[in-house]
């Protein structure tokens, strides 16, 4: 490891480009879910094919 490199970015160094997308896929399943859970505090009245899919378009970059 070079001494002017964080070892979370000399793990992501060595990752695969598999990897690297695998992680990613997981950080936006997270997202999603974290996003879905707030909607159903805050949107009461959205049934939850409404959630998921204001959930996936405000991950996506979307306005609330």
């Amino acid at each position: 490891m070079s001494k002017d490199c964080s070892p979370e970015l000399e793990i992501l160094r060595r990752m695969t480009p598999r990897q690297k997308l695998d992680v990613m896929n997981g950080m936006i399943r997270q997202a999603v879910e974290l996003k879905e859970a707030w909607l159903r505090t805050t949107e009461p009245n959205l049934n939850e094919p409404e959630i998921r899919s204001k959930a996936r378009e405000l991950v996506a970059g979307g306005s609330t």
